[in-house]
């Protein structure tokens, strides 16, 4: 079996590398059925910099996203290269979440499974299974759903929500994911919808949940002493087992 390569002579240059994963990104979200059409929003802060940002120009649907199609805004909302336009809720809410947080990548939906979950009262994410036993003290919860993002101040407030955790529950709205790299906040994304589409499955039996202890959850989450992989190798062999179905199913985003 081929491995695919996060890094490679074409992507040599870290930008350029950037905008590959971003653009597969966007492609596997449509594959995985966590996108909105053209709406969310994926961002990277630009390698090298602090106060730039890649993205998707809104008005591309994500199945058709391309490495050459990304821009790079500031938190003004300016396009400081490339063609197109910032949406202004991704303006509002990703750049203070780079800028207060330090996330490189800032990724944010409305993904069926966590929206519903976020539509009960009750939405905290239950450590009820191994794979969400992971999340279990990395969710933040932003428990009251004030209308669309039109300011950057709300990015700031949540922001001050997320802090040093790396998932934000949205009440009435949606999730959002940060990481150091595409190939982890992705990996975060698409195991978060899979917990919760179980959580709510589970939910749906009217039985009780059989919740995991403080102490076993602890276990789970400290790396074994005899693990062949780290946490970031196995994002990164995620990822590029991602993108070699991308090559087979939906090829064009490195262009």
């Amino acid at each position: 079996m081929s491995v695919h390569p996060l890094s490679s002579p074409r992507a040599a240059d870290p930008v350029r590398e950037a905008k590959i994963h971003l653009a597969a990104a966007h492609r596997l979200a449509v594959l995985d059925e966590l996108e909105e059409g053209i709406d969310n929003h994926f961002t990277v802060t630009v390698p090298g910099r602090d106060d730039r940002y890649l993205i998707l120009p809104f008005g591309f649907h994500w199945s058709e996203a391309r490495s050459s199609d990304m821009i790079v805004f500031d938190e003004s909302g300016r396009t400081l290269e490339g063609e197109g336009v910032v949406e202004l809720s991704a303006q509002c809410i990703h750049a203070p979440i780079h800028r207060i947080c330090g996330a490189r990548v800032v990724m944010h939906t409305h993904q069926t499974w966590a929206v519903a979950l976020n539509m009960l009262k009750d939405n905290r994410l239950l450590p009820a299974s191994q794979t969400a036993a992971f999340f279990h003290g990395q969710v933040a919860y932003d428990d009251t759903y004030t209308g669309t993002a039109d300011f950057i101040e709300e990015g700031e407030r949540l922001a001050g929500v997320i802090g040093t955790k790396h998932v934000l529950f949205m009440k009435n709205h949606g999730v959002l994911v940060t990481g150091d790299n595409v190939a982890q906040a992705y990996r975060r994304l698409y195991k978060l919808e899979r917990v919760c589409r179980a959580q709510v499955l589970a939910l749906g039996t009217g039985k009780p949940l059989e919740v995991l202890s403080e102490a076993v959850v602890a276990q789970v989450q400290a790396p074994p002493e005899n693990d062949r992989h780290s946490c970031a190798e196995r994002e990164r062999l995620f990822f590029a087992a991602m993108m070699r179905v991308l090559d087979r199913e939906n090829p064009g985003y490195a262009d």
